[in-house]
C-alpha cells in the first residue's frame, strides 16, 4: 500500500445536502475521502494533505450578503480543485468568471448538452443526456483559461475544465442517482484529471486499520460492547484480528433487544468468530434507570450512560485476568455527522457511541470504523470471514427499542412493540424483502392512543408505526414502497395478535425531511 492511500481527498461542505454523500461516491472511485466545513482555511485544509478538493453544492446566491466564499489563494496551492453545483459557481467567481441571474431556473431532471469533444470529463458520453439540476444563478463566462465543455438551457456554462491546471467543475449534482453518468464524470476527475490513482480498497482498509489498532493498543486488552448488529461486530473482528484473545466482547442485554436477539449473537456470533464473550443481564438495571423519561435525547444518555458503566464493571470482574484500558465500539462516519462530531456540522442527535458518554469516561476509546460508511463496513465484513447473516443484518440502532418507543419505556411496553416488531421483520422475510429495504423501524406510539373496533367491542389501543426505508449510507433515505398485501399480512396479524395494538400506519416519509429513527 503505498503513502498516499489514506491521504484524503476533501470534499468541502457548503451547507449541502448531499455533501456526505459526495465523500461516499469518491470512495466508490476507491479514493478516499472526508468532509470539512468550508469554514476551514487554506491552512487548515493543506494540513490534511490532500489528494484533491472538492467543493459541494449549496443553499446560497453567490450575491448574498454572508455567502460563503472560496479564497483565492486555494487555486494557488497546485492541489486538483473540482466544483459542483454552488461549488462551481464559487469556483468560477474567485477565478474571474461571471455568475448571473439568466432568468431561467433548473430544478430536478435537466438535458445536458455535451459538444463533439466534451473534454477530459465529458468526452464519449452522449451528446444529450439527463442530469439532475437545483439552481438559480447560473456561470455566463468560464474563468480564463477554462474550456467549456457542456451547457443546458439554463445553464451558458454548464461544465468547464483546465485540465492544465487540474481544474474542473459542473453546475449540476453527479453524486445522486439522477445523474446516470455523474460516477463515471467524478471518476474521470479524480483519476484521469487530479491523476489520484484508485487504492482505497477493502483489503487496504482491513490493513491499515489493523495496523492502526496494534499501533493504539500495544499489549494492552480491550473490551467490546457487543450489541450483535453489524457495526459492533465488524468492529470486533477487526480488533480481533489485531490483538487476538486479548480482545474480550460483552454483550449487554438491557432489555430493550427484539425477539431473539440474545440468543443470536451468544450463538452465531460466537461460533463464528471465536471471540471471547461475557454476557451481562442488566435489563432490570436499564429499566430502573429509563423510569419516568420521556425526552429522546435524555433517554439515549442514559442508555448510554448505563452501557459505560455497565462496561466499568465488567472491567472490575475482569481485573485478575488483566488491565482492560481500551473499549471498542462500532462508530460510524454517519453517527460522526449526524452527532456534531465533524467540524461545522449541525448535531441532529446524539448516538450512544458518541454523544452521552460521562465525562469521567475510565476507557480510550478504540473506533475502528470511525471514517467509513455502512457499505464499506459489510465489505469489510466479508473481508474478515463474517458469515453473511451478520454482515447483511439490517441497522439496530445502539440504544435499542427505548428510541422506538414514543414516550416513558416499560416492561409492558416493551413486550407490545417486541411481538409487534417480530411479526413485521417474519413477514418481511417470507415475502423476500430483507435485503431490498435498509431497515424497518417499527415505533409504538405508547402516548398516543385512537380508537377502534375489535371483537364488536369499542377499544382505545396504541398506534404502531411501520417505517420502511431505502437507503444506501443512512445520510439521504426514502420510504419503500412495500407490496399492499405485505403491509396487509404485517397490519393484520399486528393487530390480531398484539392486544395493546389497534392502528398500524405507514410512515411515508423522506430524509431529509425526516430522520430514518423517530427518536
Amino acid at each position: 500500500m503505498s503513502d498516499t492511500s489514506n491521504r484524503p481527498v476533501l470534499v468541502v461542505d457548503f451547507g449541502a445536502q448531499y455533501a456526505q454523500l459526495i465523500a461516499r461516491r469518491v470512495r466508490e472511485a476507491q479514493v478516499y475521502s472526508e468532509v470539512v466545513p468550508h469554514t476551514a482555511g487554506v491552512s487548515e485544509i493543506l494540513d490534511k494533505n490532500p489528494l484533491a478538493i472538492v467543493l459541494s453544492g449549496g443553499p446560497s446566491s453567490v450575491y448574498e450578503e454572508g455567502a460563503p466564499q472560496i479564497d483565492p489563494k486555494l487555486f494557488e496551492t497546485g492541489v486538483p480543485v473540482f466544483g459542483i453545483c454552488y461549488g462551481f459557481q464559487a469556483m468560477a467567481r474567485a477565478l474571474g468568471g461571471e455568475v448571473s441571474h439568466t432568468g431561467t431556473r433548473e430544478y430536478g431532471r435537466t438535458d445536458l448538452s455535451v459538444p463533439t469533444e466534451g473534454g477530459a470529463l465529458h468526452q464519449e458520453l452522449p451528446a444529450s443526456h439527463p442530469v439532475w439540476m437545483s439552481h438559480g444563478d447560473a456561470v455566463t463566462k468560464a474563468p480564463e483559461g477554462f474550456t467549456v465543455t457542456a451547457t443546458s438551457e439554463g445553464a451558458p456554462v454548464a461544465a468547464f475544465e483546465d485540465t492544465e491546471r487540474r481544474f474542473a467543475g459542473v453546475q449540476y449534482h453527479p453524486e445522486v442517482h439522477h445523474s446516470p453518468h455523474g460516477q463515471e464524470v467524478l471518476r474521470r476527475f479524480l483519476h484521469d484529471v487530479a491523476g489520484i490513482r484508485p487504492q482505497w480498497t477493502t483489503s487496504s482498509i482491513v490493513d491499515e486499520q489493523v495496523a492502526r489498532i496494534r499501533e493504539q493498543i500495544g499489549d494492552g486488552k480491550a473490551i467490546c460492547g457487543l450489541s450483535g448488529g453489524v457495526d459492533s461486530a465488524v468492529a470486533a473482528a477487526l480488533v480481533q484480528r489485531a490483538i487476538g484473545d486479548r480482545l474480550t466482547c460483552v454483550f449487554v442485554d438491557h432489555g430493550l433487544l427484539r425477539a431473539g436477539e440474545r440468543a443470536q449473537v451468544e450463538r452465531d456470533y460466537v461460533a463464528a468468530t471465536g471471540i471471547n464473550l461475557v454476557t451481562v443481564d442488566a435489563r432490570e438495571r436499564f429499566l430502573g434507570a429509563l423510569a419516568g423519561v420521556t425526552d429522546p435525547e435524555e433517554k439515549r444518555k442514559i442508555i448510554g450512560r448505563e452501557f459505560i458503566r455497565v462496561f466499568e464493571q465488567a472491567e472490575r470482574d475482569l481485573k485478575a485476568e488483566g488491565d482492560y484500558r481500551f473499549l471498542v465500539q462500532g462508530t460510524l462516519y454517519p453517527d460522526v455527522v449526524e452527532s456534531g462530531g465533524g467540524a461545522g456540522t449541525a448535531n441532529i442527535k446524539s448516538h450512544h457511541n458518541v454523544g452521552g458518554l460521562p465525562d469521567d469516561l475510565q476507557f480510550e476509546l478504540v473506533e475502528p470504523l470511525r471514517a467509513l460508511f455502512k457499505d464499506e463496513v459489510r465489505r469489510v465484513g466479508t473481508e474478515l470471514g463474517l458469515p453473511e447473516t451478520i454482515v447483511q443484518r439490517q441497522p439496530f440502532p445502539g440504544p435499542g427499542l427505548g428510541i422506538r418507543i414514543i414516550g416513558e419505556v416499560t416492561q409492558d411496553r416493551l413486550d407490545t412493540l417486541r411481538q409487534a416488531d417480530a411479526i413485521a421483520r417474519e413477514e418481511l422475510t417470507a415475502a423476500g424483502l430483507d435485503r431490498s429495504i435498509w431497515q424497518c423501524p417499527v415505533v409504538l406510539l405508547a402516548d398516543v392512543r385512537s380508537v377502534g373496533v375489535q371483537g364488536d367491542g369499542r377499544t382505545y389501543g396504541h398506534p404502531i408505526v411501520l417505517r420502511p426505508v431505502s437507503s444506501e449510507d443512512a445520510m439521504t433515505a426514502d420510504w419503500t414502497r412495500l407490496p399492499y398485501e405485505v403491509l396487509e399480512r404485517i397490519s393484520t396479524r399486528i393487530t390480531n395478535e398484539v392486544a395493546e395494538v389497534n392502528r398500524v400506519v405507514l410512515d411515508v416519509t423522506s430524509k431529509p425531511p425526516g430522520t430514518i429513527e423517530w427518536e
